[in-house]
């Protein structure tokens, strides 16, 4: 007999070992309090955060942009920091546990859940987000669309629930410079303006829904807070949370409906005696006496 069998060690790869769930809870419980005995031991620098956020998310303008995030919904738009400066600022805050995943799906919605944990504080918030994976003519997605969908709820319920723990008056610390550089002031504004309005016609999308979408009159209108929306929604399309048709529709009129003979008469035509009314008599010339 070998030592193995002495000791009931099966050697085989295709078996499965199993942990009574007495021993996860142990192991679980053993690791949560060291994490929380090393917050304890080792607090955050509010100072420290903010220098390495900023760092972080102020390090090329295109890191810059990637922060910021615009969507309509229900008629008006929502814009602010996106979940790439809340994990920024997650990984610059420590003592800190957060993640996102899909919980469920149905026929129309996929359900994701958010949650962030600051060992320091003992502060726990968990979200969930719920988005349509339908079209509107009551369609279901296709796999990878569905699949985007629900990668895209997680990230917007990871991103609102760090921004429950962390406090908001230091992330708008931080989103004021980022929006510093990825806008810019008074002196790029033209420049700028330039470079994101020739990138959405690079991507399909004409000047004139531009203007329409921020109901402005010509491209001279376009000011910083325009600016920081067309950013942010660049930002939501790449993203895939949102469609270039859905957040710049198109402006061209209805066509009209085609004329029927005998259902319209043209008034000029009226006016000249040329309506139906003024034709003359069958058999007779136009212009004769009778």
């Amino acid at each position: 007999m070998s030592n193995a069998d002495a000791l009931g060690v099966i050697e085989d790869d295709d078996q499965i070992v199993h942990v009574s769930a007495g021993a996860v809870g142990a192991i679980v419980k053993s690791e949560v309090e060291a994490q929380l005995d090393a917050a304890h031991k080792y607090p955050r620098s509010i100072r420290r955060f903010l220098d390495d956020a900023l760092t972080l998310a102020t390090q090329t303008q295109e890191i810059a942009e990637s922060c910021m995030f615009a969507l309509p919904r229900d008629g008006k738009l929502i814009a602010g920091p996106s979940v790439r400066l809340a994990e920024i600022c997650a990984s610059a805050y420590g003592n800190l546990h957060y993640g996102g995943r899909v919980v469920d799906e149905d026929d129309k919605f996929v359900t994701a859940q958010g949650g962030a944990w600051d060992l320091q504080k003992n502060t726990r918030v968990t979200i969930e987000t719920r988005r349509r994976i339908t079209g509107r003519n009551g369609k279901r997605y296709s796999d990878d669309m569905v699949a985007m969908t629900g990668n895209a709820a997680a990230s917007i319920a990871l991103r609102n629930a760090i921004f429950r723990v962390i406090p908001r008056a230091l992330v708008d610390q931080v989103y004021a410079k980022v929006k510093l550089v990825a806008v810019g002031d008074a002196k790029t504004l033209v420049a700028r303006r330039t470079e994101i309005l020739a990138r959405l016609n690079k991507i399909g999308v004409p000047t004139d829904r531009v203007l329409a979408k921020l109901e402005v009159k010509g491209v001279e209108d376009i000011g910083l807070d325009g600016l920081e929306v067309l950013i942010g929604l660049g930002v939501s399309i790449k993203d895939g949370n949102t469609t270039i048709d859905e957040v710049f529709p198109s402006t061209a009129p209805a066509p009209a409906a085609p004329e029927q003979d005998g259902q319209r008469i043209s008034m000029g035509a009226k006016a000249k005696g040329k309506g139906k009314d003024d034709a003359p008599p069958a058999g007779r010339e136009p212009g004769s006496d009778g």
